[in-house]
Protein backbone atom coordinates (compact mmCIF):
# COMPACT_ATOMS: atom_id res chain seq x y z
CA UNK A 1 0.00 0.00 0.00
CA UNK A 2 2.83 2.32 0.93
CA UNK A 3 4.72 1.59 -2.33
CA UNK A 4 1.62 2.27 -4.46
CA UNK A 5 1.14 5.59 -2.68
CA UNK A 6 4.78 6.52 -3.34
CA UNK A 7 4.34 5.52 -6.98
CA UNK A 8 1.28 7.74 -7.39
CA UNK A 9 3.03 10.66 -5.72
CA UNK A 10 6.19 10.30 -7.82
CA UNK A 11 4.46 9.72 -11.14
CA UNK A 12 1.90 12.44 -10.48
CA UNK A 13 4.67 14.89 -9.70
CA UNK A 14 6.48 13.95 -12.91
CA UNK A 15 3.38 14.44 -15.08
CA UNK A 16 2.51 17.73 -13.34
CA UNK A 17 6.07 18.96 -13.81
CA UNK A 18 6.00 18.03 -17.50
CA UNK A 19 2.76 19.95 -17.95
CA UNK A 20 4.25 23.04 -16.36
CA UNK A 21 7.40 22.73 -18.48
CA UNK A 22 5.25 22.40 -21.59
CA UNK A 23 3.43 25.60 -20.65
CA UNK A 24 6.72 27.38 -20.12
CA UNK A 25 8.01 26.26 -23.53
CA UNK A 26 4.74 27.34 -25.18
CA UNK A 27 4.96 30.78 -23.63
CA UNK A 28 8.41 31.34 -25.14
CA UNK A 29 7.45 29.54 -28.39
CA UNK A 30 10.11 26.84 -28.49
CA UNK A 31 10.11 23.04 -28.36
CA UNK A 32 9.61 21.49 -24.90
CA UNK A 33 11.95 18.58 -25.73
CA UNK A 34 15.08 20.12 -24.11
CA UNK A 35 13.09 20.85 -20.93
CA UNK A 36 11.84 17.24 -20.82
CA UNK A 37 15.40 15.96 -21.21
CA UNK A 38 16.61 18.28 -18.44
CA UNK A 39 13.78 17.03 -16.20
CA UNK A 40 14.95 13.46 -16.80
CA UNK A 41 18.50 14.45 -15.90
CA UNK A 42 17.22 16.04 -12.68
CA UNK A 43 15.26 12.92 -11.61
CA UNK A 44 17.74 10.28 -12.79
CA UNK A 45 20.85 8.74 -11.28
CA UNK A 46 23.14 11.48 -10.07
CA UNK A 47 20.33 14.03 -10.36
CA UNK A 48 18.75 16.24 -7.72
CA UNK A 49 15.93 13.85 -6.73
CA UNK A 50 16.21 10.29 -8.16
CA UNK A 51 12.98 8.38 -8.77
CA UNK A 52 12.45 4.98 -7.23
CA UNK A 53 9.03 3.37 -7.27
CA UNK A 54 7.80 4.76 -10.59
CA UNK A 55 10.89 4.18 -12.75
CA UNK A 56 9.65 0.81 -14.11
CA UNK A 57 6.32 2.31 -15.14
CA UNK A 58 8.13 5.23 -16.77
CA UNK A 59 10.16 2.70 -18.79
CA UNK A 60 6.97 1.06 -20.12
CA UNK A 61 5.47 4.47 -20.83
CA UNK A 62 8.61 5.39 -22.76
CA UNK A 63 8.20 2.35 -25.04
CA UNK A 64 4.58 3.31 -25.70
CA UNK A 65 5.75 6.87 -26.39
CA UNK A 66 8.10 5.71 -29.17
CA UNK A 67 5.34 3.57 -30.70
CA UNK A 68 2.85 6.46 -30.69
CA UNK A 69 5.39 8.92 -32.09
CA UNK A 70 5.98 6.67 -35.09
CA UNK A 71 2.29 5.81 -35.52
CA UNK A 72 1.35 9.49 -35.68
CA UNK A 73 4.20 10.13 -38.09
CA UNK A 74 2.91 7.39 -40.37
CA UNK A 75 -0.58 8.91 -40.29
CA UNK A 76 0.81 12.06 -41.91
CA UNK A 77 1.62 10.22 -45.14
CA UNK A 78 -0.22 8.00 -47.58
CA UNK A 79 1.43 5.09 -49.33
CA UNK A 80 1.09 6.82 -52.71
CA UNK A 81 2.81 9.93 -51.30
CA UNK A 82 5.71 7.79 -50.11
CA UNK A 83 6.09 6.04 -53.46
CA UNK A 84 5.97 9.40 -55.27
CA UNK A 85 8.63 10.88 -52.96
CA UNK A 86 10.87 7.88 -53.49
CA UNK A 87 10.68 8.29 -57.26
CA UNK A 88 11.23 12.05 -57.44
CA UNK A 89 13.28 13.04 -54.38
CA UNK A 90 15.64 10.11 -53.79
CA UNK A 91 18.75 12.12 -54.89
CA UNK A 92 18.04 14.62 -52.10
CA UNK A 93 17.71 11.71 -49.67
CA UNK A 94 21.10 10.33 -50.73
CA UNK A 95 22.76 13.73 -50.32
CA UNK A 96 21.08 14.13 -46.93
CA UNK A 97 22.31 10.73 -45.70
CA UNK A 98 25.87 11.30 -46.95
CA UNK A 99 26.35 14.83 -45.60
CA UNK A 100 24.75 14.26 -42.20
CA UNK A 101 25.44 10.64 -41.26
CA UNK A 102 29.13 10.78 -42.13
CA UNK A 103 30.09 13.40 -39.48
CA UNK A 104 28.56 11.26 -36.72
CA UNK A 105 30.42 8.15 -37.86
CA UNK A 106 33.70 10.05 -38.15
CA UNK A 107 33.28 11.59 -34.68
CA UNK A 108 32.66 8.16 -33.13
CA UNK A 109 35.84 6.79 -34.71
CA UNK A 110 37.85 9.87 -33.63
CA UNK A 111 36.67 9.28 -30.06
CA UNK A 112 38.03 5.73 -30.27
CA UNK A 113 34.65 4.00 -30.37
CA UNK A 114 33.90 0.87 -32.37
CA UNK A 115 32.04 0.44 -35.69
CA UNK A 116 28.69 -0.30 -33.99
CA UNK A 117 28.85 2.98 -32.07
CA UNK A 118 29.81 4.75 -35.32
CA UNK A 119 26.66 3.41 -37.03
CA UNK A 120 24.50 4.52 -34.09
CA UNK A 121 25.99 8.03 -33.89
CA UNK A 122 25.63 8.37 -37.67
CA UNK A 123 21.89 7.84 -37.25
CA UNK A 124 21.72 10.35 -34.40
CA UNK A 125 23.27 13.09 -36.55
CA UNK A 126 21.42 12.12 -39.74
CA UNK A 127 17.74 12.41 -38.84
CA UNK A 128 16.02 15.78 -38.46
CA UNK A 129 13.17 16.25 -36.00
CA UNK A 130 9.86 16.03 -37.88
CA UNK A 131 7.92 17.20 -34.83
CA UNK A 132 10.03 20.29 -34.15
CA UNK A 133 10.23 21.23 -37.84
CA UNK A 134 6.48 20.87 -38.35
CA UNK A 135 5.86 23.15 -35.37
CA UNK A 136 8.41 25.70 -36.64
CA UNK A 137 6.78 25.78 -40.08
CA UNK A 138 3.39 26.40 -38.50
CA UNK A 139 4.70 29.08 -36.13
CA UNK A 140 6.50 30.95 -38.93
CA UNK A 141 3.53 30.70 -41.30
CA UNK A 142 5.56 28.89 -43.97
CA UNK A 143 3.30 25.90 -44.68
CA UNK A 144 2.32 27.48 -48.02
CA UNK A 145 5.85 28.42 -49.07
CA UNK A 146 7.33 26.93 -52.24
CA UNK A 147 10.25 25.37 -50.35
CA UNK A 148 8.04 23.58 -47.81
CA UNK A 149 7.28 20.53 -50.05
CA UNK A 150 11.04 20.06 -50.48
CA UNK A 151 11.53 20.10 -46.69
CA UNK A 152 8.69 17.63 -46.18
CA UNK A 153 10.04 15.34 -48.91
CA UNK A 154 13.40 15.11 -47.16
CA UNK A 155 11.66 14.33 -43.86
CA UNK A 156 9.56 11.62 -45.53
CA UNK A 157 12.66 10.02 -47.05
CA UNK A 158 14.37 10.06 -43.66
CA UNK A 159 11.35 8.38 -42.08
CA UNK A 160 11.34 5.73 -44.80
CA UNK A 161 15.06 5.16 -44.33
CA UNK A 162 14.38 4.40 -40.68
CA UNK A 163 12.42 1.31 -41.77
CA UNK A 164 15.75 -0.06 -43.01
CA UNK A 165 18.15 1.59 -40.57
CA UNK A 166 16.46 0.64 -37.28
CA UNK A 167 16.45 -3.14 -37.94
CA UNK A 168 20.14 -2.93 -38.87
CA UNK A 169 20.96 -1.08 -35.65
CA UNK A 170 18.84 -3.49 -33.61
CA UNK A 171 20.70 -6.46 -35.08
CA UNK A 172 24.11 -4.84 -34.52
CA UNK A 173 23.30 -3.96 -30.91
CA UNK A 174 22.05 -7.49 -30.27
CA UNK A 175 25.41 -8.79 -31.47
CA UNK A 176 23.94 -11.21 -34.02
CA UNK A 177 26.08 -12.57 -36.80
CA UNK A 178 26.11 -11.57 -40.45
CA UNK A 179 23.69 -14.30 -41.48
CA UNK A 180 21.17 -13.50 -38.74
CA UNK A 181 21.50 -9.78 -39.41
CA UNK A 182 20.86 -10.34 -43.11
CA UNK A 183 17.74 -12.34 -42.27
CA UNK A 184 16.52 -9.54 -39.98
CA UNK A 185 17.08 -6.94 -42.68
CA UNK A 186 15.37 -9.12 -45.29
CA UNK A 187 12.36 -9.53 -43.00
CA UNK A 188 12.22 -5.78 -42.35
CA UNK A 189 12.40 -4.94 -46.07
CA UNK A 190 9.87 -7.64 -46.91
CA UNK A 191 7.40 -6.45 -44.27
CA UNK A 192 7.84 -2.80 -45.27
CA UNK A 193 7.35 -3.60 -48.95
CA UNK A 194 4.33 -5.78 -48.22
CA UNK A 195 2.69 -3.12 -46.06
CA UNK A 196 3.27 -0.44 -48.70
CA UNK A 197 1.80 -2.72 -51.37
CA UNK A 198 -1.24 -3.56 -49.23
CA UNK A 199 -1.68 0.11 -48.29
CA UNK A 200 -1.63 1.21 -51.95
CA UNK A 201 -3.96 -1.53 -53.17
CA UNK A 202 -6.21 -2.14 -50.15
CA UNK A 203 -5.81 0.96 -47.97
CA UNK A 204 -9.48 1.88 -48.29
CA UNK A 205 -10.59 -1.61 -47.22
CA UNK A 206 -8.28 -1.57 -44.18
CA UNK A 207 -9.50 1.87 -43.15
CA UNK A 208 -13.11 0.75 -43.62
CA UNK A 209 -12.47 -2.28 -41.37
CA UNK A 210 -10.91 -0.12 -38.65
CA UNK A 211 -13.39 2.74 -39.03
CA UNK A 212 -16.05 3.41 -36.39
CA UNK A 213 -18.43 6.27 -35.67
CA UNK A 214 -17.79 5.75 -31.97
CA UNK A 215 -14.53 7.49 -30.98
CA UNK A 216 -14.00 5.05 -28.09
CA UNK A 217 -14.13 2.00 -30.37
CA UNK A 218 -11.90 3.64 -32.97
CA UNK A 219 -9.34 4.51 -30.30
CA UNK A 220 -9.31 0.99 -28.85
CA UNK A 221 -9.06 -0.76 -32.23
CA UNK A 222 -6.29 1.45 -33.63
CA UNK A 223 -4.27 1.53 -30.40
CA UNK A 224 -4.63 -2.22 -29.91
CA UNK A 225 -3.68 -2.95 -33.53
CA UNK A 226 -0.65 -0.67 -33.29
CA UNK A 227 0.68 -2.19 -30.08
CA UNK A 228 0.06 -5.71 -31.43
CA UNK A 229 1.93 -5.07 -34.69
CA UNK A 230 4.73 -3.26 -32.84
CA UNK A 231 5.10 -6.20 -30.44
CA UNK A 232 5.16 -8.75 -33.28
CA UNK A 233 7.72 -6.65 -35.14
CA UNK A 234 9.95 -6.51 -32.06
CA UNK A 235 9.56 -10.26 -31.55
CA UNK A 236 10.86 -10.73 -35.12
CA UNK A 237 13.82 -8.47 -34.19
CA UNK A 238 12.40 -5.73 -36.40
CA UNK A 239 12.01 -2.41 -34.58
CA UNK A 240 8.66 -1.87 -32.87
CA UNK A 241 8.84 1.74 -34.06
CA UNK A 242 8.93 0.60 -37.69
CA UNK A 243 5.87 -1.60 -37.13
CA UNK A 244 3.95 1.36 -35.70
CA UNK A 245 5.06 3.59 -38.58
CA UNK A 246 3.77 1.10 -41.14
CA UNK A 247 0.41 0.84 -39.36
CA UNK A 248 0.09 4.61 -39.63
CA UNK A 249 0.83 4.48 -43.36
CA UNK A 250 -1.85 1.82 -43.91
CA UNK A 251 -4.60 4.01 -42.40
CA UNK A 252 -5.98 6.65 -44.73
CA UNK A 253 -8.77 9.17 -45.17
CA UNK A 254 -11.20 9.97 -42.38
CA UNK A 255 -9.85 7.09 -40.24
CA UNK A 256 -6.36 8.60 -40.27
CA UNK A 257 -7.75 12.04 -39.45
CA UNK A 258 -9.95 10.74 -36.63
CA UNK A 259 -7.13 8.64 -35.20
CA UNK A 260 -4.80 11.63 -35.30
CA UNK A 261 -7.27 13.74 -33.30
CA UNK A 262 -7.91 11.00 -30.75
CA UNK A 263 -4.31 9.92 -30.19
CA UNK A 264 -2.59 13.33 -30.25
CA UNK A 265 -3.01 13.89 -26.47
CA UNK A 266 -1.80 10.35 -25.71
CA UNK A 267 1.15 10.82 -28.06
CA UNK A 268 2.14 14.05 -26.35
CA UNK A 269 1.86 12.48 -22.89
CA UNK A 270 3.86 9.34 -23.57
CA UNK A 271 6.38 11.13 -25.80
CA UNK A 272 7.14 13.47 -22.89
CA UNK A 273 7.56 10.41 -20.65
CA UNK A 274 9.94 8.94 -23.23
CA UNK A 275 12.21 11.99 -23.21
CA UNK A 276 12.19 11.97 -19.41
CA UNK A 277 13.08 8.26 -19.41
CA UNK A 278 16.06 8.90 -21.67
CA UNK A 279 17.24 11.63 -19.33
CA UNK A 280 16.79 9.31 -16.34
CA UNK A 281 19.43 6.98 -17.78
CA UNK A 282 21.95 9.77 -18.33
CA UNK A 283 24.12 10.88 -15.44
CA UNK A 284 24.42 14.70 -15.54
CA UNK A 285 28.04 14.39 -14.45
CA UNK A 286 28.79 12.47 -17.67
CA UNK A 287 27.74 15.37 -19.96
CA UNK A 288 30.57 17.94 -19.34
CA UNK A 289 33.31 15.56 -20.63
CA UNK A 290 31.46 15.13 -23.96
CA UNK A 291 30.19 18.69 -24.26
CA UNK A 292 32.99 19.86 -26.56
CA UNK A 293 32.60 16.95 -29.06
CA UNK A 294 28.81 17.45 -28.95
CA UNK A 295 29.19 21.17 -29.69
CA UNK A 296 31.64 20.53 -32.55
CA UNK A 297 29.32 17.90 -34.00
CA UNK A 298 26.34 20.26 -33.66
CA UNK A 299 28.13 23.04 -35.55
CA UNK A 300 29.29 20.74 -38.36
CA UNK A 301 25.95 18.99 -38.83
CA UNK A 302 24.00 22.26 -38.65
CA UNK A 303 26.07 23.42 -41.63
CA UNK A 304 25.61 20.12 -43.49
CA UNK A 305 21.82 20.27 -42.99
CA UNK A 306 21.75 23.83 -44.34
CA UNK A 307 23.76 22.61 -47.35
CA UNK A 308 21.35 19.69 -47.82
CA UNK A 309 18.26 21.91 -47.81
CA UNK A 310 19.90 24.49 -50.09
CA UNK A 311 20.91 21.82 -52.64
CA UNK A 312 17.51 20.10 -52.61
CA UNK A 313 15.62 23.39 -52.98
CA UNK A 314 17.94 24.51 -55.80
CA UNK A 315 17.31 21.20 -57.57
CA UNK A 316 13.57 21.87 -57.27
CA UNK A 317 13.93 25.33 -58.86
CA UNK A 318 13.30 27.31 -55.67
CA UNK A 319 14.62 30.89 -55.37
CA UNK A 320 17.78 31.67 -53.40
CA UNK A 321 15.80 32.94 -50.40
CA UNK A 322 13.76 29.75 -50.33
CA UNK A 323 16.92 27.64 -50.53
CA UNK A 324 18.36 29.26 -47.41
CA UNK A 325 15.03 28.93 -45.59
CA UNK A 326 14.85 25.22 -46.47
CA UNK A 327 18.38 24.61 -45.19
CA UNK A 328 17.89 26.50 -41.93
CA UNK A 329 14.60 24.72 -41.20
CA UNK A 330 16.15 21.24 -41.38
CA UNK A 331 18.74 21.82 -38.63
CA UNK A 332 16.71 20.67 -35.59
CA UNK A 333 17.27 17.15 -34.24
CA UNK A 334 14.95 15.58 -31.68
CA UNK A 335 12.78 12.52 -31.21
CA UNK A 336 14.39 10.14 -33.73
CA UNK A 337 17.91 10.95 -32.55
CA UNK A 338 16.88 10.15 -29.00
CA UNK A 339 15.12 6.93 -30.11
CA UNK A 340 18.31 5.74 -31.82
CA UNK A 341 20.52 6.70 -28.89
CA UNK A 342 18.02 5.07 -26.52
CA UNK A 343 18.47 1.72 -28.28
CA UNK A 344 22.23 1.99 -27.69
CA UNK A 345 21.78 2.98 -24.03
CA UNK A 346 19.44 0.04 -23.43
CA UNK A 347 21.93 -2.33 -25.07
CA UNK A 348 24.65 -1.10 -22.71
CA UNK A 349 27.30 -0.26 -25.29
CA UNK A 350 29.66 2.77 -25.10
CA UNK A 351 28.61 4.63 -21.90
CA UNK A 352 29.51 8.05 -23.30
CA UNK A 353 27.15 7.71 -26.28
CA UNK A 354 24.00 8.54 -24.30
CA UNK A 355 25.42 11.73 -22.74
CA UNK A 356 26.87 12.83 -26.08
CA UNK A 357 23.51 12.32 -27.83
CA UNK A 358 21.69 14.17 -25.05
CA UNK A 359 24.00 17.19 -25.25
CA UNK A 360 23.89 17.13 -29.06
CA UNK A 361 20.07 17.07 -29.21
CA UNK A 362 19.80 19.74 -26.50
CA UNK A 363 22.01 22.06 -28.54
CA UNK A 364 20.29 21.54 -31.90
CA UNK A 365 16.71 21.44 -30.65
CA UNK A 366 17.33 24.91 -29.22
CA UNK A 367 19.32 26.23 -32.20
CA UNK A 368 16.99 24.68 -34.83
CA UNK A 369 14.09 27.16 -34.53
CA UNK A 370 16.62 30.02 -34.56
CA UNK A 371 18.32 28.83 -37.76
CA UNK A 372 14.90 28.37 -39.38
CA UNK A 373 14.09 32.00 -38.68
CA UNK A 374 17.47 33.71 -39.25
CA UNK A 375 19.48 31.69 -41.81
CA UNK A 376 17.94 33.44 -44.83
CA UNK A 377 18.25 37.05 -43.50
CA UNK A 378 21.81 36.37 -42.33
CA UNK A 379 22.79 34.85 -45.67
CA UNK A 380 21.26 37.84 -47.47
CA UNK A 381 23.42 40.22 -45.45
CA UNK A 382 26.65 38.24 -45.74
CA UNK A 383 26.29 37.22 -49.39
CA UNK A 384 25.21 40.33 -51.26
CA UNK A 385 24.72 39.83 -55.01
CA UNK A 386 27.19 41.62 -57.26
CA UNK A 387 25.69 44.35 -59.47
CA UNK A 388 25.14 43.07 -62.98
CA UNK A 389 27.14 44.84 -65.69
CA UNK A 390 24.89 43.87 -68.60
CA UNK A 391 21.91 46.12 -67.79
CA UNK A 392 24.21 49.16 -67.46
CA UNK A 393 25.70 48.47 -70.87
CA UNK A 394 22.27 48.02 -72.37
CA UNK A 395 21.16 51.36 -70.92
CA UNK A 396 24.21 53.14 -72.29
CA UNK A 397 23.63 51.64 -75.72
CA UNK A 398 19.96 52.53 -75.60
CA UNK A 399 20.52 56.26 -74.93
CA UNK A 400 21.85 57.18 -78.46
CA UNK A 401 18.99 55.23 -80.02
CA UNK A 402 16.50 57.19 -77.95
CA UNK A 403 18.09 60.48 -79.05
CA UNK A 404 17.97 59.42 -82.71
CA UNK A 405 14.33 58.52 -82.29
CA UNK A 406 13.57 61.90 -80.73
CA UNK A 407 15.40 63.66 -83.56
CA UNK A 408 13.53 61.65 -86.12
Amino acid sequence: MHSSAVFLIEFGAVILGLGLLGRLAGRFQFSPIPLYLLAGLAFGEGGLLPLGASEEFVAIGAEIGVVLLLLMLGLEYTASDLVSNLKTQYPAGLVDATLNALPGAVMALLLGWGPVEAVVLAGVTWISSSGVIAKVLRDLGRLGNRETPVILSILVLEDLAMAIYLPIVTALLAGVGLAAGSVTLAIALGVAGLVLFVAVRFGRHISRFVSSDDPEKLLLVVLGLTLLVAGIAQQLQVSAAVGAFLVGIALTGSVAEGTHNLLSPLRDLFAAVFFVFFGLHTDPASIPPVLLPALALAVVTACTKVATGYWAARRAGISVKGRWRAGGTLVARGEFSIVIAGLAVTAGIEPSLGPLATAYVLILVIIGPLTARWTEPLARRLIRPKPAAAPAADTAAAEPKARETQRG
